[in-house]
């Protein structure tokens, strides 16, 4: 394919993803914002009175960049597992996958739609919490990579697991019994200076901790870990992600059979 074809490919593919999750706005973004605006009022106004101050801010600035980030997640891989998998339970897969679309473009434009979800959610989210905290920006380029990066990372987590499901109930396992607990375990609502030395020691190999503490140090400028050294690990686990989703679409991975 010459680049015009292979960029209206990326671009419809893109499209289609935007108008699906926007086209049932209550069901894809008014949940987040319910549920992050119940985080708010019971985690921030309710206990974080009670709890005081938490990495030399007040509890619910603290909290807040976490819950951008759990949106962000759990919004990205979401979408592209959800769509993904219901393509090819349709069977509507098979249309794009005879047509002379390179693999890299499918993977491209599923990813980019995720993306723009789970970026939308942050959004929203962001917006809901001014009502009830004020934000500040310490390092811009910081707080803008980890949470476009951490987006496209469980974007193709997401595409990987639609990949190999072959029922509905598979699409639900990882999300459920895998990223609930490790984001809930990731420092979104505390700093893991307070855990004993083993159980820090254990917390330093989720690496959702690294995201959202790398995301709250460009917002509040504190991180339990080198912002750094989460950037790296994000970017690192991209490239894994890319190529195994590479290799599983070249193969047919759950598709052709």
């Amino acid at each position: 394919m010459n680049p015009a074809a292979i960029l209206t490919a990326f671009v419809t593919i893109v499209t289609r993803e935007i108008r699906r999750f926007t086209r049932i706005w209550p069901q894809t973004l008014l949940p987040p914002a319910v549920t992050m605006t119940l985080y708010f009022v019971i985690f921030g106004n309710l206990i974080g009175s009670r709890i005081g101050t938490m990495g030399g801010f007040d509890y619910m600035a603290f909290i807040v960049p976490g819950l951008i980030m759990m949106a962000v997640i759990t919004s990205s891989y979401g979408n592209v597992v959800s769509s993904f998998f219901s393509m090819k339970f349709q069977h509507s897969i098979e249309e794009l996958l005879v047509s002379p679309t390179p693999n890299g473009v499918i993977l491209a434009g599923y990813v980019a739609g995720g993306m723009a979800r789970g970026l939308g959610v942050g959004l929203i989210v962001t917006l809901l919490s001014l009502a009830f905290t004020r934000l500040q920006v310490h390092h811009l380029p910081m707080m803008v990579l980890t949470v476009i990066l951490t987006s496209a990372l469980f974007s193709l987590g997401g595409f990987i697991n639609a990949m190999m499901a072959t029922k509905f109930d598979d699409i639900s396992i990882v999300p459920t019994f895998i990223l609930t607990p490790l984001t809930y375990l990731g420092g979104v609502f505390y700093s893991i200076d307070l855990l004993p030395g083993f159980w820090q020691g254990v917390s330093m190999i989720n690496p959702i901790l690294y995201m959202v503490n790398g995301f709250r140090y460009g917002i509040l400028g504190v991180s339990d870990v080198n912002p750094y050294l989460s950037l790296g690990m994000i970017l690192v686990f991209i490239v894994i992600l890319s190529v195994v989703s590479l290799r599983m679409l070249q193969r047919g991975k759950g598709i052709r059979h």
